[in-house]
């Protein structure tokens, strides 16, 4: 196996409780966080060549627009999390004494 190369720690980094003789996984190293996120542009870019030359039977004209489906399901995730954020949790959340 080959032997993985430590990064520097410094006492700042120490400070918190992680086990520094344990093994790194793959995303401690920059470069594989990078290699994941150019693999994840390349198929947003993929996916919106693929929008430009695929045929869409649409029922509603905007729904043949260019990335109209990108821009819905981004809109309609931002609208999840607000909703979550604002009307639910609200009314699920407890007093910081519940338990007490």
């Amino acid at each position: 196996m080959k032997k993985v190369q430590r990064p520097e720690v410094s006492e700042k980094d120490a400070s918190h409780l992680v086990d520094i003789d344990e093994e790194l996984g793959m995303f401690d190293h920059p470069r594989n966080v990078k290699r994941v996120l150019y693999g994840f542009y390349t198929c947003v870019v993929l996916l919106l060549a693929v929008d430009l030359v695929y045929h869409r039977h649409a029922i509603f004209a905007w729904e043949s627009y260019f990335g109209f489906y990108a821009v819905f399901g981004f809109v309609a995730c931002v609208v999840l999390v607000l909703v979550a954020k604002y009307v639910l949790r609200p009314l699920v959340m407890r007093k910081e004494d519940y338990y007490d």
